[in-house]
């Protein structure tokens, strides 16, 4: 019997996920502006995150961070937050929406073995199934989908290598960090984190945030960074590791798994696609295979 603690897990889990699936549309929008570049964006979103994050902690519980754990929140940072989002922002430009799902839909298989080395989370037959029956669900409903052309007309090399980066890098950054997360306080260790992050990215960004012609964004634009900024940075990385501290790691990233439902949902919403049996059983194989996971032995079983 699932108890509170893990509901509020689930839920944190899949509102973050629901985030990311609409921001997937967003950022493509943002992209083809060409206005702002994919470091100047990580850096907007950093500094708009990272302001917020401390803002709050000032108004929390005191709470001092081990030095010795400074490095692995640096390395956190760098895992979890600026290869993850950098390779995200420049693989749009350079890949296929169908393409970008795919490959985005292999982070819960590499979380699964991540965890179980570094966490010796058991990789037990029940989970294996449930993981793959998603995947299968979500390629299914990929392959029987109409995507908008909002990227690029093909994929190239490049973007298969940095997807293919970006699912990695987060799927390490689940599957490691877990004892590190609980921790500490969620705003604790998100605003060092993005603060690491930021740091990281304004060598290679300081130059463009000051050339970038800001008057030139028009208010569609300017809305959707805000978006970018504020719900699909802000939040959803508040529920990630409040997620993280709940439920498995597999687990939360299972829920990566309803971004292509989500982005179907909307466009059966907004008339660019249709309601089908195919996609109504790609929802259930998607769900299915979360309640398997779910329901599979944990480490401590």
């Amino acid at each position: 019997m699932m108890d509170k603690r893990q509901l509020a897990g689930h839920l944190a889990a899949a509102a973050a996920y629901a985030i990311f699936g609409i921001n997937i549309v967003t950022t493509k929008d943002i992209a083809n502006s060409g206005l702002v570049t994919p470091i100047v964006l990580f850096s907007l979103r950093a500094i708009g995150t990272v302001s917020l994050f401390w803002i709050i902690s000032f108004f929390m519980p005191k709470e001092k961070v081990d030095t010795k754990d400074m490095l692995s929140i640096a390395v956190a940072a760098f895992l979890g937050l600026f290869v993850p989002q950098l390779t995200f922002l420049k693989a749009i430009t350079v890949t296929t929406a169908i393409d970008t799902s795919i490959i985005g839909s292999i982070t819960p298989i590499f979380t699964m073995f991540v965890a179980a080395i570094f966490l010796k989370e058991p990789i037990t037959w029940k989970k294996a199934f449930g993981v793959f029956l998603s995947f299968g669900g979500v390629i299914f409903l990929i392959l029987n989908s109409v995507t908008v052309n909002r990227g690029a007309d093909q994929t190239t090399p490049l973007g298969i290598l940095l997807l293919v980066l970006n699912t990695s890098s987060f799927a390490c950054y689940l599957g490691i960090f877990r004892p590190l997360i609980n921790k500490y306080s969620v705003v604790t260790f998100m605003k060092w984190m993005f603060l690491f992050a930021l740091a990281m990215s304004l060598p290679f960004s300081a130059k463009g945030l000051l050339t970038t012609h800001y008057s030139e964004i028009s208010l569609q634009v300017a809305l959707e960074i805000g978006f970018l900024i504020l719900f699909a940075t802000f939040f959803a990385y508040f529920l990630i590791p409040y997620g993280q501290q709940r439920i498995r790691p597999t687990l939360v990233s299972m829920y990566s798994y309803t971004q292509p439902v989500i982005a179907a949902v909307i466009s059966i919403c907004v008339g660019i696609d249709t309601l089908s049996w195919q996609k109504l059983l790609a929802t259930v194989l998607v769900f299915s295979g979360v309640i398997i996971v779910n329901q599979s032995r944990a480490k401590t079983a």
